[in-house]
């Protein structure tokens, strides 16, 4: 692995130094299990995969490739790290939930890490994103929301775009667990990000979205249901993180979950923060607030992004502002 990069200006914001945590190596490494990956055509537009391009990820994930992919580490920021630009804020919005839903029960004790026992729609929206990578397989986490287009996934822009390049093969398997895929592998026509993470990757703004096509006629939250959003809603919050991590202690065949009141960060970014111990491949993983354990329906408020490398405890996820609302109406009306 080389040696971190030097934070450097890009368009008036600051790309983030990321450094090396043993398992959590810095932003572009794999885990050296990783697949070697077929060659994928270059996308006529970035983000954009043509239909030929859907037909051939469709038939590159093999239950093996997915079973071998390496879990995109999550990104980790060291001391030395400069401040990055501040999300921009306005009025709250809120999008509800297409799944069915019930009111809010209590939040349960804060919960650092484990499997995910509750049942409920979060186990069909959220799931795992398989894609190459430097020529290799790798995988990430999303999850489906509302949206105009029944087609929508959030997911982080790591996921998505990293290191410059767009990521190819780019596909969702919602409700994945241990090997399966009960709602289909659905392609992504077209990969998108905030303007701030596909110019300069500012780690306040790592969020990223996929369009995925239909898949035997149907649309994808017809089949799995849709999540609500909020944006600009504050800080402090009760929230439950989700995701599917498969570094070490994890295997990326579990869904496991970690849950609590949040803090805002108070050293190097404006994110969230929460106790978890969610390892590579969480990325992406949905953040809800109002969240409903009966039911398992939400409002996606993040995804897990980072960790600084000296707090492995402790998972950040970007503030779901006016850019991240912006990144969501343009995914929606995609």
């Amino acid at each position: 692995m080389g040696k971190p990069r030097s934070a450097r200006s890009t368009g008036g914001t600051t790309r983030v130094r990321r450094s090396v945590l043993g398992a959590l190596a810095g932003v572009a490494a794999l885990l050296a299990t990783g697949v070697t990956a077929a060659p994928a055509s270059a996308a006529p537009d970035p983000g954009v995969m043509t239909p030929s391009a859907q037909e051939r990820a469709l038939a590159f994930w093999t239950p093996q490739r997915m079973r071998e992919a390496a879990p995109l580490d999550l990104l980790t920021v060291d001391r030395s790290d400069v401040r990055t630009q501040a999300p921009r804020k306005g009025k709250a919005a809120v999008v509800a939930p297409s799944a069915p839903t019930s009111a809010t029960g209590p939040l349960a004790l804060p919960h650092g890490g484990g499997p995910w026992s509750g049942g409920g729609a979060v186990t069909k929206t959220a799931g795992r994103v398989f894609f190459s990578y430097q020529g290799r397989t790798a995988s990430c986490s999303g999850n489906a929301v509302t949206s105009a287009n029944k087609s929508t996934v959030i997911t982080a822009g790591h996921c998505v775009k990293l290191e410059g390049a767009w990521h190819t093969n780019w596909v969702f398997v919602p409700g994945y667990h241990d090997g399966q895929r009960p709602y289909g592998t659905w392609t992504a026509a077209k990969t998108l990000s905030t303007p701030q993470w596909t110019a300069g990757e500012d780690i306040n703004y790592d969020i990223g979205a996929a369009v995925v096509a239909p898949l035997d006629g149907q649309k994808l939250t017809d089949v799995v249901g849709g999540q609500g959003l909020a944006f600009n809603t504050g800080y402090n919050k009760a929230m439950y993180s989700f995701g599917f991590p498969a570094a070490a202690p994890y295997d990326g065949e579990k869904f496991i979950y970690c849950s609590g009141t949040t803090t805002r960060d108070f050293l190097l970014s404006k994110d969230h923060g929460l106790t978890c111990n969610m390892t590579g491949g969480s990325s992406g993983g949905p953040w809800f607030t109002q969240f409903s354990e009966a039911t398992g329906t939400g409002l996606q408020s993040s995804v897990n992004s980072f960790k600084y490398n000296f707090l492995p405890n402790a998972m950040y996820g970007p503030y779901f502002g006016t850019d991240a609302q912006n990144l969501y109406q343009t995914a929606q009306s995609s």
